[in-house]
């Protein structure tokens, strides 16, 4: 039988699949690879054996990770994206109630339900940065705090500073890190040293979102104990071959397109900024957050009347009449612009 008192305080994790022109609503790198890397990455997976199970270890993958990042392979566990990864920790790590701020990335609250641990929700300061005095009150409670580094949906980095002091407090730390490519700012030295911390990073947010392949960076000793309730054959086959192959001969590009990325949010954020009534937060990731005049769901509804898909996001705290939009090609962020003022004049 089902356990419905595990289940009933626990909703799915939402996504947004209507169809449009347009879809800037999942934080995806926006740019295809050049059609002859993915003609040889698929020329390679014609050659897998896919009636065999996949390497358990995938040590031509974790090879590749650990050059393209810059870290020992020893230091690295993969997993089936960042979400299996964030779940194993929320198993494995600590035994108390687990700190998250928010704002932020769901799979944290849910994980830690799963888990059978209490979640102690506090919300950001008006900055969406970490309120310490609210924070205090908690840190008896908590022995596991996860930060997103920079935070989905706010898109800005927390203060250092903050997250050390919750560290500090002999509370380990779990640095969510997927953006880490369009902020430049990490955590991944402390991971490398310290007991009390790891990173996350994800194959996600530059290129390979459909090959769901996380990355969880620590010192040995902690990605020993965390490998040992991993999954058996957690990434495919298809999977390894492809972002093996991409990670090796597409490096110079995925950085190429990343840096088009960065350039198209700055722009992005000023004509944004530009449209009456548009509120517009500073974002160190491939997505921005803004706020209007109008509901959320409204605005969200009429947009997709005009052909483009952004993220509601206002249903979580603090973010009242906020949607989020993700950083898309020049064209895409164009139509966006047009659109996003049509449907503001409109209302």
């Amino acid at each position: 039988m089902i356990n419905k008192k595990k289940l009933d305080d626990l909703s799915p994790y939402k996504t947004e699949t209507t169809k449009c022109k347009v879809r800037l609503s999942s934080n995806e790198l926006p740019f295809e690879f050049p059609t002859e890397i993915i003609y040889e990455a698929l020329r390679q997976v014609d050659e897998t054996k896919i009636r065999l199970y996949p390497d358990p270890e995938a040590k031509r993958l974790k090879e590749a990770i650990a050059d393209f990042i810059g870290v020992p392979e020893e230091n690295i566990l993969l997993g089936n994206g960042s979400d299996e990864l964030i779940y194993y920790i929320s198993l494995v790590i600590g035994e108390k109630g687990v700190f998250i701020p928010v704002p932020t990335f769901p799979m944290y609250l849910i994980s830690t339900k799963v888990a059978g641990r209490k979640p102690f929700e506090v919300y950001l300061d008006p900055h969406f940065d970490i309120d310490v005095e609210r924070t205090k009150s908690v840190l008896g409670e908590v022995d596991l705090a996860f930060f997103s580094y920079p935070n989905n949906p706010t898109g800005n980095l927390f203060s250092k500073e903050k997250i050390n002091f919750i560290r500090e407090k002999g509370i380990f730390i779990a640095v969510d890190e997927a953006y880490y490519n369009y902020a430049g700012d990490t955590f991944i030295n402390e991971a490398l040293k310290r007991e009390d911390t790891v990173v996350l990073r994800t194959l996600s947010k530059i290129g390979m979102s459909g090959l769901r392949v996380g990355v969880l960076i620590g010192v040995k000793e902690i990605i020993r104990e965390i490998e040992k309730i991993r999954l058996p054959f957690n990434i495919s086959a298809v999977s390894q071959v492809i972002a093996t192959y991409l990670l090796c001969r597409a490096k110079d590009y995925i950085k190429c397109m990343v840096d088009k990325v960065i350039e198209e949010r700055e722009r992005l954020e000023k004509e944004m900024s530009r449209i009456k009534g548009v509120e517009v937060f500073k974002s160190k990731a491939n997505f921005i957050l803004f706020r209007t005049p109008f509901p959320a769901d409204v605005v969200h509804k009429e947009l997709i009347k005009e052909d483009v898909l952004v993220r509601d996001v206002s249903y979580m705290p603090l973010l009242e009449r906020c949607l989020r939009v993700s950083v898309g090609k020049p064209e895409d962020n164009d139509f966006f612009l047009e659109k996003l003022r049509i449907v503001l004049e409109r209302l």
